[in-house]
């Protein structure tokens, strides 16, 4: 025989309200359950009002006795609160001095929901104005215009342009950079802007977005300026960069970090080279690439890649784009297997662009606050996602950084 389950222990007092409320409205669906409890809402908020007047004067309405104070009631003032369950009409208690600060529903309050965590979180997940709207009156019974939602996730500006300033630390491990594209409104036409990311991996294999900035479109000056911005709110020195092939980025990222090593992402390679190989020969020609960088050793990646330069040698354009770039295919085989695999692609910092497209897909912006309004509530909901966790296996990439006696001092000057 199967063993009873434990019973729930009931509130008594939650109990004899239900019943009253049955024997009351007789309710015979959910809708007439919720109609009931709002209807209890506000002769509830009311009698809480009548409890605090009661402590702020010293004495109950129905006390004829004497009184130590000269303060009075002095009637109500009518408001309707905005509650789940929608609109509640109340009288809020007055007193003669106007002294009366209620608690439970401070003057001026109508929302007693608080739903501005709730329309910056559902802002952050790229819900458009005119959806946070309709779900806010879905669920609260009440609207918000546009205006009234701009201005609540206006108040995260401060905060954005502290984080955008914000100290960084003085070593990264690893960067990766790249850019998406949005459509900010600027003199009366709109353009399509770059919007600049760098995503770093501390010592500890801890992520964090180490800013934002946007530009007129992508080229290595501007990303210069960006990485002489993040040495000068901190950062001294960084082990590998990963990047995209934008002309004269690597030069520009040891301009300002000579030591650091620039890797070009490999799987850009791969994008490049396929240019120029027909869809028929993708898989083949992809499965090839992949035993040169996924191969064991830099003597098999380079026997790998003289077979596949005489396998693919009709095809001269694709051979040409990994003939330039060998450099980054050799030099990932100074590090072992888990540090090659963290430093060969982008792909992290694109995933976190691919997440930012959830938020700048729903139209142009008004400008470059409104951008780095929307992306910063992104960041926010990616930090709790990381949840301050290192990266998985980054106890293998630190053993195998600390077989470089080079790698190891400059990391040992900083971690701490």
């Amino acid at each position: 025989m199967a063993p009873r389950k434990n019973k729930i222990n009931r509130n008594p007092a939650a109990e004899a309200v239900a019943k009253a409320i049955i024997e009351n409205y007789k309710p015979e669906t959910v809708e007439d359950m919720q109609l009931a409890i709002k209807d209890i809402f506000g002769p509830m908020f009311e009698a809480m009002l009548q409890g605090e007047m009661d402590n702020h004067l010293g004495y109950t309405s129905n006390d004829h006795g004497y009184k130590d104070t000269d303060n009075r009631r002095n009637g109500y003032t009518d408001k309707t609160l905005k509650s789940s369950y929608g609109d509640v009409p109340i009288r809020s208690p007055r007193d003669r001095e106007g002294s009366f600060e209620p608690q439970v529903v401070p003057k001026r309050t109508t929302d007693v929901v608080s739903i501005e965590d709730k329309v910056l979180s559902m802002y952050a997940r790229g819900m458009s104005q005119r959806d946070i709207s309709s779900t806010i009156e879905d669920i609260y019974g009440f609207s918000l215009s546009a205006e009234q939602i701009s201005n609540i996730t206006d108040r995260v500006l401060d905060e954005v342009h502290e984080w955008l300033n914000r100290p960084l630390k003085p070593m990264y491990a690893f960067l990766f950079v790249d850019c998406l594209y949005v459509d900010i409104r600027r003199e009366m036409e709109t353009k399509n802007c770059a919007v600049y990311v760098i995503l770093g991996y501390d010592l500890e294999g801890k992520k964090d977005i180490l800013g934002l900035w946007i530009g007129e479109a992508e080229g290595k000056h501007y990303w210069m300026q960006i990485f002489d911005e993040i040495k000068n709110r901190g950062v001294e020195d960084v082990l590998f960069i990963s990047m995209d092939g934008v002309s004269g980025l690597e030069e520009g990222a040891k301009s300002i970090f000579k030591d650091a090593v620039v890797q070009r992402c490999i799987v850009h390679l791969i994008r490049n080279s396929i240019k120029y190989v027909p869809t028929k020969d993708y898989k083949k020609f992809t499965a090839q690439l992949k035993k040169i960088y996924g191969a064991a050793s830099l003597k098999a990646a380079e026997a790998e890649f003289e077979r596949f330069k005489k396998e693919w040698e009709h095809y001269t354009g694709a051979v040409e784009v990994w003939i330039r770039n060998w450099k980054h295919v050799e030099q990932l085989f100074n590090y072992g297997s888990a540090v090659r695999k963290v430093m060969y692609t982008t792909n992290a910092v694109e995933s976190v662009n691919s997440s930012f497209r959830k938020v700048t897909k729903k139209g142009s912006f008004s400008s470059d606050d409104s951008v780095f309004k929307a992306l910063y509530l992104r960041i926010r909901e990616l930090y709790k996602k990381w949840n301050d966790r290192p990266i998985s296996n980054w106890a293998m990439v630190r053993n195998q950084l600390a077989t470089d006696d080079k790698i190891q001092a400059r990391i040992l000057k900083y971690d701490k």
